[in-house]
C-alpha cells in the first residue's frame, strides 16, 4: 500500500522534485528530498507544515558519500526504501564551441554521475523491495541541439537509464526514464527569461513520474517523453 512506501528525490526542494513530493506526499507515501540548498529544503518543509512523513535531507548529489548519508538517513528513519528519483540538474545555457567550459564539470557531474550515484548507493534497498528508480532525463537527450552541452548531459541519462535496466531488471528493479519537455520550473532562471509558447508545469511532470512509480507489481515502464502541445522538437 502507498501509505508504506517510501521514495528519496534529488533535487527535491524545488520545481519537479517538489511537485512529485508533494503529489506522494498526497498519497501516503513517506518522502526523503535531498539538495544542496538547506535554506531551500527547510522553506519547502515550512510550506508542507513540515509534516512526519517528510524528511529533508541537504547535501550535493554529485558527492558519493553525501549520496550515501541520504539514503542512510532515508533507511534510518523510515526502515525502508522502495523508490529513487533522480532529479537533480541544471543547465549553463551556453554551446561547446561559444560557452564558458568554467561552468561545465559541475554540469556534468550533477547531471550524469549523481543519477549513477544515487542509483549505486540505493540499490541495495531497492532490491529487498523489489523498487523503482526514476530517472529524470529530457526531450534534449533524445534530440540534437547546435552545440548544446546541457543536451550531451541528457545524452547520457537516455543511456544510463537504458544500460541501468538491463542490469537491474533480474534483481526485480523497475527503471523509468521522464525526459520532459519546456516546463516552466526554476531551470530557466539562469537562462534570463522562459522559451517562447506553451510550457508543462512541474506538476502535470510530477503526474508523469508518479503514474510510473505507482504501476502495479511486474510492470515496468521504461521511457516516457512529454512534451507540451506545440512544441515541434
Amino acid at each position: 500500500m502507498a501509505e508504506n512506501q517510501v521514495a528519496l528525490i534529488t533535487g527535491g526542494g524545488s520545481g519537479i522534485g517538489a511537485a512529485v513530493a508533494r503529489q506522494l506526499l498526497d498519497a501516503g507515501y513517506r518522502v526523503a528530498v535531498t539538495g544542496r540548498g538547506k535554506e531551500r529544503l527547510d522553506a519547502f518543509a515550512q510550506e508542507l507544515g513540515r509534516p512526519e512523513g517528510l524528511l529533508t535531507v541537504p547535501g550535493d548529489t554529485a558527492v558519493y558519500d553525501d549520496v550515501r548519508a541520504a539514503v542512510g538517513a532515508t533507511l534510518g528513519k523510515f526502515g525502508r526504501l522502495d523508490a529513487v528519483v533522480a532529479n537533480a540538474g541544471f543547465a549553463t545555457h551556453d554551446t561547446v564551441a561559444e560557452g564558458d567550459p568554467a561552468g561545465w564539470p559541475d554540469m556534468v557531474l550533477t547531471n550524469v554521475l549523481g543519477p549513477a550515484l544515487l542509483i549505486r548507493a540505493s540499490i541495495d534497498a531497492l532490491k529487498e523491495t523489489r523498487g523503482r528508480i526514476v530517472l529524470v532525463g529530457s526531450v534534449a537527450g533524445f534530440v540534437p541541439s547546435p552545440g548544446n552541452i546541457y543536451g550531451a548531459t541528457k545524452w547520457a541519462v537516455t543511456g544510463l537509464a537504458e544500460n541501468t535496466r538491463r542490469q537491474v531488471t533480474e534483481w526485480g528493479v523497475g527503471v523509468t526514464l521522464i525526459a520532459p519537455g519546456r516546463t516552466e520550473t526554476p531551470f530557466w532562471d539562469t537562462y534570463g527569461s522562459l522559451p517562447p509558447g506553451h510550457l508543462l508545469t512541474a506538476g502535470q511532470i510530477a503526474d508523469s513520474v508518479v503514474w510510473a512509480m505507482r504501476q502495479p507489481a511486474g510492470v515496468d515502464v521504461n521511457t516516457v517523453v512529454v512534451r507540451p502541445v506545440g512544441q515541434p522538437v
